[in-house]
């Protein structure tokens, strides 16, 4: 199994992560992998509207959130959650089939996407974009990893 040096917070504390999807065995999948480059699972949920409560409750450093779920998809728990939390860090998890829902998504969040089945070297390589990014110098939309700054 490969190693990951652990991702932390500019603070030396591990990063805390909401993790959202309807799929119990993602969420654990994601897990896995979280827990493997040194963070902490803040909260988990299996729709857009126990995300947002969720997001509310335990404040995490980074959601990771699936785009087609029931009783309230991710395009919509993001753009609450933004609304609420401006600083919010959101990586849009999804599968292949779902670019134009990832670029709407995208349009209304500081996100960028990770599509599935996940890979823990794409994922790591991610996390450690949106951690070392600063968020106020993006301005309203964070690029994908490898995209040029115009």
């Amino acid at each position: 199994m490969q190693q990951f040096a652990a991702l932390l917070r500019k603070d030396s504390r591990p990063v805390r992560y909401l993790v959202v999807d309807d799929s119990v065995f993602a969420r654990k999948n994601i897990i896995k992998m979280i827990e493997m480059f040194g963070g902490e699972v803040a909260g988990e949920a299996g729709d857009g509207l126990t995300a947002i409560a969720e997001y509310n409750r335990t404040t995490p450093d980074i959601v990771l959130m699936d785009i087609t779920m029931p009783q309230m998809e991710g395009i919509e728990a993001v753009e609450r959650i933004v609304r609420q939390h401006a600083e919010a860090r959101i990586v849009m998890v999804s599968s292949v089939g779902y670019q134009e829902n990832i670029l709407a998504a995208l349009q209304r969040a500081r996100s960028t996407s990770c599509k599935k089945p996940v890979k823990p070297e794409v994922l790591y390589e991610i996390l450690r974009y949106v951690l070392s990014d600063d968020p106020s110098a993006a301005g309203p939309l964070w690029r994908s990893p490898g995209e040029h700054r115009s």
